[in-house]
C-alpha cells in the first residue's frame, strides 16, 4: 500500500530486450548517482535486467534495446507498441539492426549450418532489422552503447514534455571541442568521424585511432566524399566495405555506400 502511494502519479517505465548484448540497458544502471533521481521521478515498472518485479502496463514510456531477428520478436514488438504511449529505441541494434545485421549481406542459412550442429532447430529471420521497420518509433537514441548523459537528457525531456536536446553534428565537431588532431589529416588513418553521429566524445580519435561509427550516420552525411578520401589514403575497396559494415552496417546510408563499392 505504501509503495503504491509513493508511486502514484509517476509515469511507468518499461525496458525491453530483443537481439542485443544488453550494453545499452546497462547504461541506465551506469547512471549510478543519477539513478536515484530517475527512480524518484519515474516508476521503473518492468526492467528484467535490474529486477524480477514486474508491474503490468500500459506504460507511459518504453525503452527498447535490440533488433528483430526471429518471427517471435516480430510479433512481440507489436504487443509492446500497443502497451506503450511513447516508444524509444536505444542503441545500434534497435536503431539500425546492429552488428548482427551483417547477416543481411549473406545467406543466413549458410551461417546456421556452419555454427549449429542441428540448424533445423534454429528459427530465425533472413534479416536483422531495426525496430522502426516494424512499428512506429517516437525517438531514436544512437550508440553502441548509448551515452548515459544522453539517456538522462532523454528522461528530462520526457518528464518536461519537450524535445531532447541531443546534438546532431558529427564526431569531427567533438574532436574540435576536445582539441584532437585530425587522425586522417595528420596520420592518414581511416576514420568515419566525418559521417558519424556525435555522442561518444571522440574517444577513439583522442587515442590516435579512427572512428568506427559506434553512433551511426550523422545527419545528412556525405558518404561519397569520405569514400573518395579513403581511396586517396590507399584504403582498398574491400577495406572500405568493412569500414561501413560494422555496428551500423544496416543503416541506410552505410548500407547503400557499402553496396556501391561491392558492385565495383
Amino acid at each position: 500500500m505504501q509503495n503504491s502511494l509513493v508511486n502514484r502519479g509517476k509515469p511507468k517505465l518499461a525496458v525491453w530486450k530483443f537481439a542485443s548484448c544488453d550494453g545499452c540497458q546497462l547504461s541506465l544502471l551506469d547512471c549510478e548517482d543519477e539513478l536515484l533521481d530517475v527512480a524518484g521521478a519515474i516508476q521503473i515498472a518492468n526492467f528484467p535486467e535490474a529486477s524480477r518485479a514486474v508491474i503490468k502496463g500500459p506504460y507511459e514510456l518504453s525503452l527498447v534495446e535490440g533488433s528483430i531477428t526471429t518471427p517471435h520478436d516480430a510479433e512481440r514488438i507489436h504487443k509492446i507498441r500497443r502497451s506503450s504511449k511513447f516508444l524509444i529505441t536505444i542503441g545500434a541494434c534497435a536503431t539500425s539492426g546492429g552488428i548482427q545485421a551483417l547477416r543481411n549481406f549473406k545467406d543466413v542459412g549458410e551461417f546456421t549450418r556452419m555454427v549449429y550442429a542441428n540448424p533445423d532447430y534454429i528459427d530465425t529471420l533472413n534479416n536483422s532489422t531495426p525496430i522502426s521497420d516494424h512499428v512506429a518509433v517516437d525517438y531514436e537514441l544512437h550508440g553502441c552503447p548509448i551515452n548515459k548523459h544522453q539517456l538522462l537528457e532523454l528522461f528530462n525531456a520526457f518528464l518536461n514534455r519537450r524535445k531532447p536536446n541531443i546534438s546532431s553534428y558529427s564526431v569531427c565537431m567533438e574532436c574540435k571541442m576536445r582539441g584532437n588532431i585530425c587522425v586522417m589529416v595528420a596520420n592518414g588513418t581511416p576514420c568515419l568521424g566525418p559521417v558519424t553521429h556525435a555522442g561518444c566524445g571522440a574517444i577513439c580519435p583522442a587515442y590516435d585511432r579512427g572512428c568506427y561509427s559506434c553512433f551511426g550516420p550523422s545527419e545528412d552525411p556525405n558518404m561519397r566524399a569520405l569514400s573518395t578520401q579513403l581511396k586517396v589514403l590507399g584504403v582498398s575497396r574491400k577495406d572500405i566495405i568493412r569500414l561501413y559494415r560494422s555496428y551500423n552496417a544496416n543503416s541506410e546510408e552505410f548500407k547503400r555506400e557499402s553496396i556501391v563499392h561491392e558492385d565495383q
